[in-house]
């Protein structure tokens, strides 16, 4: 079932704290403010009454604009006079066709959003922030008030200023499937898969890592690019790698321009301080000690969660359980979905998430952050080769029913303990069952484990979420497997 992020900021109502002025006369920028921006459109059918609305907004750390709802005479010139307050976050402010641009926190600046005809919804534009309520209502006085697009009968809506051709205003449809690139196109690059085998067992060890946050143009299937929210610079997060008892410290730098987080589910521990949002330029530490075994997920808890995993920020960490059988070869997947505004295909043309869309039908589903990438990049085994695939769901909504064609495992590992091992099934009752197998290990958001299998012949088997619709929107590779 598909689900929508379900944490608002909307129902959060904060002391207005802002003074509204209206000014009958002239633009006033009020003391000590930048000089005034923004670029107004010219499409309203109201005569000008020459005078001029200066409202005081702050946008807050809370995720509201404070007023929350502005009235302004038809007629009359609009003027915001805009401050973050924010600790963390970058804000803005779209009214109509007029942006703010983004503020940092702590300035102000002015813009001009032009003679004003109709209501309409005020909304911040960094991905995630509209839909956590940071939205302020403008409601337009006076009779005989219509938009241009009102008087000539189309739908007077808004869209969000990073949205391109194919995407909807309100979030429900994606790009036109007939502007992807096909599938073969060749990709720039890809993650490697392999995950290495750990050093010998001599105890308990610390291990050092250090995650940077960046915010960087990515391919994400073949020929399409996002503007992906990353740790370390790739479209899925490093594999992080260990035994029970291993304590990990992990330095988080923020190298964005928004606020960020990570929260590592291999540890057990107080989220209040490890997992606290830090602003452009910060930087924490994050400890833990691993104390179970698994494939834990690590994603970005900053609000709405959901935009930021789906903007790229999760990873894996394995724990490996006591007594791990040897095999030839581990692969980690990662699946994760893709929401996009556009159909980017370059870099420069690449756009955030599409953040009203995050719950719904996704655009392309990927192993390690990129669609379709192991059928460029085929897994290399031979006949007869023990592999272990580690997998993970990061979602952060979709199912996982991980599956190879032709293939069947005879060890699988789930949520802390095996189902099947070497074709052996453990009943919960305590008894077994000989010459058991599994066609699928079935995962849900945030679920990992590993099954393994041996390839009794040279082909090529396809490793697929058998969510079908989700393979074919890339969930998918290829294991090559040669003599």
């Amino acid at each position: 079932m598909k689900r929508s992020s379900t944490w608002s900021a909307a129902g959060l109502v904060a002391a207005v704290s802002v003074i509204l002025l209206l000014i009958v006369a002239g633009v006033g920028t009020g003391a000590g403010l930048p000089a005034l921006t923004g670029v107004p459109t010219s499409t309203q059918t109201v005569t000008p009454t020459g005078k001029t609305t200066t409202v005081n907004v702050t946008a807050t750390g809370d995720m509201t604009f404070e007023p929350s709802a502005i009235e302004v005479p038809a007629g009359n010139r609009l003027v915001i006079n805009l401050t973050n307050t924010d600790k963390v976050n970058q804000h803005d402010l779209r009214i109509g066709t007029v942006e703010s641009g983004r503020i940092a926190p702590g300035t102000s600046r002015t813009v001009d959003y032009g003679v004003q005809s109709a209501s309409s919804q005020g909304y911040c534009t960094v991905a995630g922030h509209r839909q956590m309520g940071m939205t302020m209502e403008v409601t337009v006085t006076g009779a005989g008030t219509t938009s241009a697009a009102d008087a000539t009968g189309k739908a007077n809506t808004d869209t969000d200023s990073s949205s391109t051709t194919g995407s909807s205003a309100t979030g429900t449809a994606g790009p036109d499937a007939s502007a992807y690139p096909d599938k073969n196109t060749p990709i720039s690059s890809h993650i490697s898969p392999e995950l290495s085998a750990l050093e010998a067992d001599t105890g308990p060890k610390t291990r050092k890592v250090t995650l940077t946050v960046k915010e960087v143009p990515l391919e994400v299937a073949p020929g399409v690019w996002q503007l992906r929210w990353t740790y370390n610079g790739q479209s899925a997060g490093p594999t992080l790698h260990g035994r029970v008892g291993d304590r990990f410290e992990v330095t988080l730098k923020n190298e964005g321009t928004m606020g960020h987080s990570i929260d590592f589910h291999a540890g057990s521990l107080s989220p209040d301080q490890p997992m606290r949002t830090i602003a452009p330029g910060e930087t924490l530490t994050y400890e833990f000690t691993a104390g179970r075994a698994g494939i834990w997920m690590y994603h970005c808890s900053t609000a709405p969660m959901s935009t930021h995993i789906a903007a790229g920020m999760h990873g894996a960490v394995v724990i490996e359980p006591d007594g791990l059988d040897p095999v030839d070869h581990q692969y980690v997947l990662v699946q994760s979905e893709i929401y996009l505004q556009n159909v980017a295909t370059t870099a420069d043309a690449a756009t955030e998430v599409d953040a009203a869309r995050v719950g719904t039908e996704p655009d392309r589903m990927a192993f390690n952050g990129i669609a379709f990438q192991y059928d460029q990049y085929p897994f290399q085994v031979k006949a007869g080769q023990r592999v272990r695939f580690w997998v993970l769901d990061a979602g952060p909504d979709e199912p996982l029913s991980f599956h190879i064609v032709g293939g069947q495992f005879d060890t699988t590992w789930t949520e802390g303990r095996y189902t099947l091992r070497h074709g052996t099934a453990v009943d919960p009752s305590g008894g077994t069952t000989q010459d058991g197998g599994a066609q699928v290990l079935p995962l849900e958001a945030a679920q990992g484990g590993f099954a393994e299998l041996t390839f009794p012949a040279a082909g090529h088997y396809s490793v697929v979420n058998h969510v079908m619709t989700d393979a074919e929107r890339g969930a998918h590779g290829i294991v090559e497997v040669t003599k």
